[in-house]
């Protein structure tokens, strides 16, 4: 198994790109990732789903290269890319043998330097984007439920609130100048930070790194927006209709302290998420909803938005979700919950399932980080989100450090007056309604 703390090398071009290397010569394998420091938090009112739209962009060729040139030459090497959006950063990889790093290199400067953005290209991904809407949102059952919604009644502000996917109004409406500028601000060499990881000597990869990289002009780093969010007062609820959900559906959130500014006040909530429903038919959520009362025919708890705890930053949430059986409704499944929270708050975790559950989510990211290419996306993001990769290393005793009586103060903090809901009916329940 591959080491997460591995030793790394870090440095600055003059254009502002933050460099990390990860070497590793044990696999002939190398992975290149350029996470930009712009997601969809980042997105101004108007423009909803520009983030996610712009990644599509970036894949369709440059001045230098047509579109597909890219992925040609990463596939004629024998190695995988892509690319996704989420809420803080915008990532795009590379994974080849490592007599491959240069080209990979090469393909990544040269979109940073000017990605081809005109009409056609944008009216072609504007399609695409809104085909993958329909897929993943409004067309399938319980589509990205309850990302889409949840953040609009648990946060204020137009940055945390607003659906990262995007409107068609607002897609629709995108023009080439509009994309030269999110270009121009967001996609500078100063505003990104590029990985290496795997089997490449670091002098020799820092020397491609200047050659392909260096020349590119500097561009200031934008400033970052203002996240923060209002004290969060009472209950919130709201309620969605889903015309292909069977069954309903109920999901709360509660804020939590900030990932990165008060990280020790925020582990407790990374092994509370996993005691609640992250241990199989063991854990406090599947017993008491599935086993002991019959309310959920499925459940899960986790932080962060997009359910990715370790990348996300402030504000955030912990979030609860169950499908309900038939007959049950949300208040029901929702007081389970937080009689199982009150629980947790009153009597705390035990030692011995704490200690479990803290060794199987050290495993379980061990394993993960495995492969060069989740360990350079892991890197990448604790050195984007917290200056200090390191912490990958770190993280296991991290965890196993973490009290019962920690997870219990956690758990207190996990309260109906606090939580934000949002309730899925199927849309024939409207219809009943109003009959």
């Amino acid at each position: 198994m591959h080491r997460p703390h591995q030793h790394l090398v870090r440095t600055r071009l003059a254009n502002g790109l933050r460099v990390l290397l990860a070497p590793d010569r044990s696999v002939p394998v190398v992975a290149v990732a350029v996470h930009y420091d712009v997601g969809m938090r980042s997105e101004p009112e108007g423009r909803t789903g520009f983030a996610h739209l712009f990644e599509h962009l970036m894949f369709q060729g440059s001045e230098l290269l047509p579109k597909l040139d890219h992925a040609h030459y990463v596939q004629a090497s024998g190695g995988v890319f892509n690319g996704s959006t989420h809420l803080d950063y915008t990532q795009y990889h590379n994974v080849l043998p490592s007599n491959a790093l240069e080209r990979a290199l090469f393909l990544e400067a040269d979109r940073m330097r000017a990605p081809n953005l005109n009409a056609e290209n944008l009216r072609v991904q504007i399609d695409v984007v809104k085909e993958e809407i329909r897929a993943n949102v409004t067309n399938k059952p319980y589509g990205c439920f309850p990302w889409v919604t949840l953040p609009g009644v648990l946060f204020d502000s137009f940055a945390n609130s607003h659906d990262g996917y995007g409107s068609f109004d607002d897609l629709e409406s995108a023009t080439v100048e509009d994309a030269r500028q999110f270009f121009d601000r967001y996609y500078a060499p100063a505003n990104a930070l590029l990985t290496l990881s795997g089997d490449f000597d670091p002098d020799e990869a820092l020397a491609m790194v200047e050659r392909h990289f260096g020349p590119i002009p500097f561009r200031p780093k934008p400033p970052r927006p203002d996240f923060a969010e209002p004290e969060f007062v009472g209950e919130r609820r709201t309620t969605r209709y889903d015309p292909h959900a069977p069954l309903p559906a109920v999901a709360a959130g509660w804020r939590v302290p900030d990932p990165v500014a008060e990280w020790d006040e925020y582990l407790p909530y990374l092994l509370l998420a996993d005691v609640m429903s992250d241990d199989g038919p063991a854990c406090r959520l599947h017993r008491r909803l599935v086993r002991q009362d019959g309310l959920a025919t499925s459940h899960r708890s986790y932080l962060g938005m997009l359910g990715d705890p370790l990348d996300t930053g402030h504000p955030t949430a912990l979030v609860c979700t169950a499908r309900q059986t038939p007959g049950t409704g949300a208040n029901q499944v929702l007081d389970a919950i937080a009689e199982e929270f009150a629980l947790v708050a009153s009597e705390g975790p035990t030692e011995r399932e704490l200690s479990r559950i803290a060794t199987r989510m050290s495993t379980r990211l061990l394993v993960e980080v495995d492969g060069v290419l989740a360990r350079t996306q892991a890197l990448a993001s604790l050195e984007l989100r917290h200056g200090r990769a390191e912490l990958l290393g770190e993280l296991p005793a991290l965890l196993t450090s973490v009290t019962p009586e920690q997870v219990a103060a956690a758990a207190a903090r996990i309260t109906p007056d606090r939580r934000a809901v949002v309730e899925l009916l199927p849309a024939s329940y409207r219809q009943e309604k109003a009959a």
